[in-house]
């Protein structure tokens, strides 16, 4: 089993920063660590993804080059830093706990948080 809780959403202005954190408790040493984004009436959309092992993390286009996942194994926490913030970045954040590394679909990751918002405005 795996907990997950995410944290650090809020409202930002266009082009801001922001950094979410998801902090695991459990056995996450056995997962790898997704990063996903839903807003109303959509499906939930992978953001990227990291190995609490190493390795290098993996993004979406959408978000490549804007947004950075890094890890702390001595905190069991992973981190979502968000710069260059764009409105269409605005929806509800999950962090998501999979034995798949290297997938990008919902279905394949196994434990999840609660969800932060982050609203971008223009």
């Amino acid at each position: 089993q795996v907990q997950l809780v995410e944290s650090g959403g809020g409202v930002v202005q266009a082009g801001g920063s922001l950094r979410l954190s998801c902090a695991a408790s459990g056995r996450p040493s056995s997962y790898a660590m997704g990063w996903f984004r839903q807003t109303p009436g959509k499906e939930r959309e992978f953001v990227g993804a990291i190995r609490w092992s190493g390795g290098r993390p993996y993004y979406a286009d959408s978000v490549k080059g804007r947004f950075t996942i890094s890890r702390d194994n001595a905190k069991n926490t992973v981190y979502l830093q968000m710069n260059s913030l764009k409105p269409e970045d605005t929806a509800v954040y999950y962090c998501a706990a999979t034995g798949n590394y290297g997938s990008i679909s919902m279905g394949e990751y196994d434990y999840w948080g609660q969800g932060t918002q982050v609203t971008v405005s223009s």
